[in-house]
Formats: structure tokens, C-alpha cells, sequence
């Protein structure tokens, strides 16, 4: 039985604890938060100990693997600390902000020998692996163009007295917060970014990063793409991936297919078509309108890793890789100029 302490007891917090509770070798055995008294609330609820601060959690015997779940400018010292008590970490996304700060954590825990991934959980939609078996068949035949967009709404509420739009603690808007999962599983399918250009602004909201961004992209494999990421799209609208080809078009809606089609038919793709034809909830108005469930598969997976010394799908390498492609779009933006990746 592996016993998690997850550091930070905002929303997201009891999202991991259930996914935490739904394993049969997991048990929350930890929680900690800035004194709001969420923590213990949490704590209570899960038969878990509410430590005072991050510190005493992961020096804890009764944590032996370190969810992290405070905001995405806070990851790296307890991180760092984890490696240097010689535990796992798995963290929220992005990994932190900046790939310096990434660096910095990837390092460590090269140095301890433990295992650092990150939670990219639209990885662990269904529909997913059946995208990437299409395209590793090369039904799409040459890929020419592939795309997501994230076209969501956030009033002021959401960003009220939050660490949520400043850029000490997002360090970034609708891309960095937001988007980057759909990034990320944009480059999960293509490959490499080998060059871009980016417009981004703040449109609708009074905060300190970007609620608009759109980015044409050049991946490795020579098809053209581009990203569109947004808090300022009301009501909000499912989020979308389009892969199109010389033979084929899949195009992915929250977690269905709305689009199987190939030149090549195959008796299976009705099935495929009939399987995944029905989204399923979507945060596009409401943050938390998600299911456990993919973080359940996620976490799952990191302790079969540490189980069994088998890699982590989402290391520190491979999540650095979103934080990477988001950088290069603001120093485009910053320097209204295509960036080489």
C-alpha cells in the first residue's frame, strides 16, 4: 500500500484524494495547505493527518510518495525537498513554469534516483490511444496540418484574489493554466515544434497574463499547425483536436471522436465510431467540472512505475516539453518574431 501526501488543498486537491481513494494499493495518508484550513478539512474527510506546512509532510514516514497540488509557481521547493528525502513526486501541472525551474527539479531527483512525472490527464482519455495507433499505422497517410483549440470561459470571479492570472504564480493565462494539456498532447501525437509564431493578449480580463493566444506552428515532421487558447470565450466551448492528412481526418471533442474518417476504410472503425461518439463533461464553463477518473489512471500508473522500475509515460523530460513550446510563444509575442524551437 502506498501511502500519498498530496502538498496543497486547493479544488484540485480533492479531485487526486478521490482518484487516491478509487485505488486499491493507494491511501491518502497526508495533507497540507497555507493555514486555510483546508487541509484539515480534507484531512478529516479521507482519515488522512493534516501537517502544518509542506516541510513536515514529506519528512513524514507516513508519506512515502509527494503529491504535489499547490500553484504551478510553487512546485519546485517541494520538489526538491522530496528528492532529498529520497521520495517520488508526482505533480500537477504545467511541472513549474519556467524549464530552468524544471531543470532544477529534474536534476534533483536525478541525483536522489527517484522518479519525478507529471499529470497531463487528457493523455489517459480512451479515445486517445486509438489516435495514436491510427497514426503510428499511418492511416492518416502524410499529415499535413494538426491543431487544438481550448475555447473556454472564466469570469472574474475565477481570477478574484487568486494566485490564478498572475504571473509570479501561473506564470502565463489561458496557455500555460488552461491550454497546456491540450498542448501537450499536441506534441504528444506530432512530434517535436521546430518553429513558431504567436499572438497573445488580455482581452476580456483584468489580470496580468494572457486570456487570448493564437500560435501557428512547423512541427519536425513538416506539418503546419496551430493553437488556439482562451478564458475569454463565453459561454465556453468543448475542446478540440483536428489531425488532418493526404488519407485521413480524426477530429477528438473533449473525449469523443467527431471525425474517423480514412481513405483506407477498415471493418473496425464503426466500432471505433459507435465507442467514442459521446463526449463526456467538460470544464469549458466550470473548472472543476472534470472527472477523476484519468487521474486515477495517471496515478495508477506512476505506482505500477515505482512498483515495478518500469518509466513513467510523463517523466520530468517528457512535461518539459509543454513548458518549452510555451515559452518560445511568449518570446514570440514578447518579440513579435517566428521563434526556432
Amino acid at each position: 500500500m502506498y501511502k500519498i501526501g498530496i502538498v496543497g488543498a486547493g479544488a484540485v486537491a480533492d479531485l487526486h484524494a478521490q482518484a487516491i481513494a478509487s485505488l486499491p494499493n493507494a491511501q491518502l495518508t497526508g495533507c497540507c495547505d497555507g493555514g486555510s484550513g483546508r487541509a484539515k478539512a480534507l484531512a478529516d474527510q479521507y482519515g488522512a493527518v493534516a501537517f502544518a506546512n509542506y516541510q513536515a509532510l514529506i519528512e513524514s514516514p507516513e508519506v512515502d510518495v509527494v503529491l504535489i497540488a499547490t500553484p504551478s509557481g510553487l512546485h519546485l521547493q517541494p520538489a526538491i525537498l522530496a528528492a532529498e528525502e529520497g521520495k517520488p513526486v508526482l505533480c500537477e501541472k504545467p511541472l513549474e513554469i519556467t524549464t530552468n525551474r524544471i531543470d532544477e527539479m529534474i536534476a534533483a531527483h536525478d541525483r536522489a534516483g527517484t522518479i519525478l512525472g507529471c499529470i497531463f490527464n487528457y493523455r489517459y482519455d480512451a479515445v486517445v490511444g486509438q489516435i495514436r495507433q491510427a497514426l503510428s499505422l499511418q492511416r492518416l497517410g502524410k499529415v499535413t496540418y494538426a491543431a487544438v483549440r481550448v475555447p473556454w470561459w472564466r469570469d472574474e470571479a475565477y481570477y478574484a484574489g487568486s494566485w490564478k492570472g498572475t504571473q509570479a504564480l501561473d506564470g502565463g493565462g489561458a496557455l500555460m493554466n488552461q491550454s497546456i494539456h491540450m498542448v501537450d498532447l499536441l506534441q504528444h501525437l506530432m512530434g517535436p515544434v521546430r518553429s513558431l509564431f504567436a499572438y497573445t493578449d488580455t482581452l476580456a480580463h483584468d489580470i496580468e497574463v494572457e486570456d487570448t493566444a493564437v500560435v501557428t506552428l512547423r512541427f519536425a515532421n513538416g506539418a503546419l499547425g496551430q493553437i488556439y487558447g482562451s478564458t475569454a470565450a463565453y459561454p465556453g466551448q468543448p475542446r478540440q483536436l483536428d489531425l488532418m492528412g493526404t488519407k485521413g481526418t480524426i477530429q477528438q471533442v473533449e473525449d469523443s471522436l467527431s471525425v474517423w474518417a480514412f481513405a483506407e476504410a477498415l471493418p473496425e472503425d464503426e466500432t471505433v465510431r459507435s465507442n467514442f461518439g459521446q463526449a463526456g463533461t467538460s470544464g469549458a464553463a466550470d473548472p472543476m467540472a472534470i472527472q477523476y477518473a484519468n487521474h486515477a489512471r495517471c496515478i495508477a500508473e506512476f505506482l505500477t512505475a515505482l512498483e515495478t522500475g518500469t518509466p513513467f509515460s510523463v517523466d520530468g523530460r517528457e512535461a518539459r516539453k509543454s513548458v518549452e513550446i510555451l515559452e518560445a510563444v511568449y518570446r514570440s509575442q514578447a518579440e513579435n518574431k517566428p521563434v526556432q524551437l
